[in-house]
Formats: C-alpha cells, sequence, structure tokens
C-alpha cells in the first residue's frame, strides 16, 4: 500500500477548526428540528413554500414512510426527475433517512437521454 492509501480519508478537512458533525443527512435532519424546530429550514421562494426545522422533518418523515410503503428499501436507486422544489428537497432527505440513493435526473434530458441515465444508474 503507497502512503496515499494510508491516510487516504473518506472526507476532507481543512485548516477550520470546526469539528464534523459525523452524522448521516438523516440525523443532522432529526438534530436540527430539535435544536431549532421553530427555526426557518427552507424557503422556495418561487412557490411560497415555508418550513421550520419541525415541519420539514415531519414532511420527510411523511414521505419516507410513503417511499418504503412503495418498495423502496436501503440501497435502492430512485430517480427523480424535477427542477429545483420543494418536492427535491424532500427527496432527498427522505431517501437518505432510509438509506436509498436519488438520483437526480435532469428534466431538459431527452427520451434517449433520460433512458441512458436511468439504466446506467440502475434505478428501481
Amino acid at each position: 500500500m503507497n502512503s496515499f492509501q494510508e491516510s487516504a480519508t473518506s472526507y476532507s478537512k481543512g485548516p477550520d477548526s470546526t469539528e464534523l458533525l459525523n452524522l448521516c443527512i438523516g440525523q443532522a435532519l432529526d438534530r436540527s428540528a430539535e435544536r431549532f424546530p421553530d427555526g426557518l429550514a427552507l424557503v422556495m421562494r418561487h412557490t411560497g413554500d415555508r418550513f421550520t426545522w419541525s415541519q420539514l422533518r415531519q414532511e420527510v418523515e411523511k414521505l419516507s414512510r410513503g417511499l418504503m410503503g412503495l418498495g423502496v428499501e436501503k440501497g435502492q436507486r430512485v430517480g427523480m426527475w424535477a427542477t429545483n422544489c420543494t418536492e427535491w428537497v424532500l427527496a432527498q432527505f427522505a431517501t437518505a433517512k432510509i438509506g436509498a440513493i436519488l438520483v437526480n435526473l435532469n428534466p431538459r434530458y431527452r427520451a434517449h437521454e433520460l433512458e441512458y441515465a436511468l439504466r446506467q444508474s440502475e434505478c428501481e
């Protein structure tokens, strides 16, 4: 093993003294909702959607349960064909909560590009 392999880590840390959280995305959401339940977490200016941390976590939990009810499991890839929207944010957190992988698909893809992306990413 060379020296790069011996010292390689899965994250990079610069000169800042702030420690990494060492939390999964879902855990970070839960932590924020517990610490700042009434704090503003998400604002979608173009739709007028506004969520506090508590509301965001509640919506993410509902979507997570819905995805699991549809059979989505840990490790599966879920395609999201959308622009920046509230639903995209909810899907990002919800898939992370259940250990699934959100695959972002560009809504401007042509049919053959979409087909290729779905096949390559192994979306289920």
